[in-house]
């Protein structure tokens, strides 16, 4: 039983199907409608770096007021997580960081590959843009900026190019000429609607004999040498449990005594017509700004930064009401596309890696979630971590970093 249908639980089921077992995979919603949704489709080999790095520490005191795009907060869930605070916080220390960006380029190298090979089993290639994504700053201080993650990247093999005025124009010719500096992430790729994405891919799954369950998993307990999984709508017994429920992870778990330290990193989404004649090729990340516009099947799809709240709390627009003007100055965006608002919670663990391992105790139960903002590119090598290990296969990358035991015992 695979628990949880985003790309991380799909990508799991298809991975443990392929090594010929039989799966079954649940979820309250249809598959890709939760956390996989919304985001900007990006399966990017440059998020090597994490959020919480040691560069935070210089921004914190602008953080602090809780005004800036980047970065919103509720005091109230941060004095209800201290914890969490403070391990995201320490591990943003510069003797914390080799390890953890090690980790996270050996789950990111392999994304692209796994996903055109999958799109293409699934029959959905034609979603998929090859043409990387754009990152782009405003500011004559951003040139330096620039250069810096240039630098960066170059020295762990990932392929940019730095753009002038002239260059980036020819790219993107939409986009007012309003910045100093641009990179061309050219190792990465974009698909035109995520959540449709995880669909095929779990409509895969159904088609080489997997079973998909549309029920609320309340429960998971012990039976014997099986595991039994409660839903609302029946009872399942299977040898093995997959919880891979992302922001709701824990909340499974802790009645059997494992206490993950997860939070959320909530954001926001809206879809804006273009101005007629007006296009963009690719996605952008304008840095300073702290906004992505992604062309999407409906539209742009404007995303917002990060907000530290409770998972369930009611929505705050406030950030992506911030961010609209300064999209606005940068590409001609008209009326909405949608009338609403998309909210997500993207699940972190204060080291900002995902756990992808047995849990401690509980042989058969195993974990697959934590995968914080870049869940959706690095789905499916999380499941092929996943499967190798349940099948005792040599995994294509180091499990070790992604072991649970690092936070449960």
């Amino acid at each position: 039983m695979v628990i949880g249908a985003g790309m991380v639980g799909v990508s799991c089921a298809l991975a443990l199907q392929k090594r010929g077992l039989k799966v079954t995979l649940i979820d309250r919603r249809e598959p890709g409608r939760e956390t996989s949704y919304g985001n900007a489709g990006v399966i990017s080999r440059s998020s090597i770096m994490p959020l919480n790095n040691p560069g935070l520490w210089k921004n914190l005191p602008k953080y602090l007021g809780n005004r800036h795009a980047a970065v919103r907060y509720r005091l109230g869930h941060l004095l209800a997580n201290p914890g969490w605070i403070l391990g995201f916080l320490n591990e943003a220390r510069p003797e914390r960081l080799s390890h953890r960006v090690a980790a996270l380029e050996s789950l990111i190298a392999p994304s692209l590959p796994l996903h055109k090979r999958l799109m293409t089993e699934a029959g959905i290639a034609w979603r998929l843009r090859d043409t990387g994504f754009l990152e782009l700053w405003r500011s004559e201080a951003g040139r330096s900026a620039a250069e810096a993650r240039r630098a960066f990247l170059e020295d762990h093999d990932v392929r940019v190019e730095a753009l002038d005025r002239q260059a980036l124009s020819a790219l993107e010719p939409s986009l007012n000429p309003i910045f100093s500096a641009a990179l061309h992430h050219k190792d990465s790729a974009s698909v035109d609607w995520p959540g449709a994405v995880v669909e095929a891919y779990a409509a895969l799954f159904a088609a080489r004999g997997g079973t998909i369950l549309r029920d609320e998993v309340t429960a998971l307990s012990r039976q014997g040498d099986s595991w039994r999984v409660t839903a609302k709508g029946a009872q399942h017994d299977a040898a093995l449990a997959v919880v891979a429920l992302g922001p709701w992870s824990a909340d499974l778990l802790r009645p059997l005594g494992l206490k993950v330290p997860l939070n959320v990193e909530r954001g926001y989404h809206r879809h804006y017509k273009p101005a007629q004649g007006r296009f963009l090729n690719r996605p952008i990340y304008d840095v300073e700004a702290s906004y992505m516009l992604a062309p999407m099947e409906l539209g742009l799809r404007l995303t917002s930064g990060v907000e530290l709240a409770h998972r369930d709390a009611p929505d705050d627009h406030a950030q992506i009401e911030q961010v609209l003007p300064r999209a606005r100055e940068a590409f001609p965006l008209t009326e909405p596309a949608e009338d609403t608002t998309w909210r997500g919670s993207r699940p972190t663990l204060p080291d900002s890696l995902p756990m992808i391992g047995e849990a401690p105790r509980n042989p058969g139960l195993w974990l697959a979630f934590g995968n914080q903002h870049i869940g959706f590119s690095t789905g499916p090598v999380t499941g092929e971590i996943l499967a190798a290990q349940v099948c005792g296969e040599q995994a294509p990358a180091d499990p070790a970093p992604f072991a649970p035991g690092r936070y449960l015992s």
